[in-house]
């Protein structure tokens, strides 16, 4: 057996400004909206967990201060008293998670996906890809998988398809 030791990297917890554009503010100590607010001209600051779908967002007062360990979002003024729809919260929560992602404290080896993009069978050295077109014109993927060397394990094939509608 030998010694095992774990260390926690240490981070500060810290109050989060994603602006309009998507880029990420991050404050260590507690700051006045109002001196936020001076950066952000036409701009309103709201906190994200007070934000809902098809709700009017408010506006956090000027006197009051970002806590720590909260995210907020600094919004055109345009939208302050009207309600989010939900195409608008989307966008909101992907320039969230981006700005979330590349900031320094979040470093971790993820995977990204970008929106819109799609994987359907997970790239392996030892599988080969076909496609193949049907009559209805579709697109029909398959993946046919070789044998292992032992001779143990089957040999089949998985087949998808797309409805179209």
């Amino acid at each position: 057996m030998g010694i095992c030791c774990s260390i926690e990297p240490t981070q500060f917890t810290t109050a989060k400004l994603i602006s309009h554009d998507g880029k990420l503010e991050e404050y260590s100590y507690q700051v006045k909206v109002s001196n936020v607010l001076q950066k952000h001209q036409n701009c309103f600051i709201c906190n994200s967990d007070e934000m809902e779908f098809d709700n009017q967002v408010s506006a956090i007062d000027e006197d009051e201060e970002l806590q720590l360990g909260q995210i907020y979002f600094a919004l055109p003024l345009s939208k302050l008293k009207y309600p989010l729809t939900s195409e608008e919260m989307a966008s909101l929560a992907v320039k969230a998670s981006s700005a979330l992602m590349n900031c320094s404290g979040y470093s971790y080896n993820l995977k990204q996906v970008k929106p819109g993009t799609y994987t359907t069978i997970s790239e392996r050295k030892s599988a080969s890809v076909r496609t193949a077109k049907d009559n209805s014109g579709s697109g029909l993927v398959t993946e046919h998988r070789r044998k292992r060397s032992s001779g143990k394990g089957r040999d089949f094939t998985s087949k998808l398809c797309a409805i179209a509608e």
